[in-house]
């Protein structure tokens, strides 16, 4: 599997366990095709994005100007987890290309603004990382 495909079914797994308080298990078997196996990246992008959730959090909060994490859309703050897990945790994917693939699932699953405000919230992120 692709990583673009692993991050597209990654954001389905996480939205759903954001929705329904489901097993990351479950939530990547929900995803799959008949017959897809679990993708190693696909899982450590829905394990990791929960296992380190707080610190995830605490960081976009810090970064939102005028929104709450809370009122943000399942899927632009779904997004937002999952980039901002992979710039912190995957030292081997250039921060450009995580910020790039959120913003292109931000075009297929957002509203019309959403890629901007992922865009937006993510250079904060990256900023504050290479400091």
């Amino acid at each position: 599997m692709k990583r673009s495909k692993a991050r597209e079914k990654a954001l389905q797994a996480i939205f759903q366990m954001d929705l329904s308080d489901i097993p990351p298990e479950e939530a990547m078997a929900n995803v799959l095709e008949e017959n897809e196996q679990v993708d190693e990246f696909l899982k450590s992008i829905v394990i990791g994005t929960k296992e380190h959730a707080e610190e995830i959090d605490s960081t976009l909060k810090s970064h939102l100007e005028k929104w709450s994490l809370e009122r943000l859309g399942t899927v632009d703050r779904t997004i937002l987890r999952m980039a901002t897990y992979e710039m912190i945790y995957v030292e081997e994917i250039p921060v450009n290309v995580t910020m790039n693939e959120a913003i292109e699932l931000a075009k297929t699953f957002g509203d019309d603004k959403s890629s901007g405000f992922i865009n937006a919230v993510l250079s904060k992120v990256k900023e504050r990382l290479e400091k």
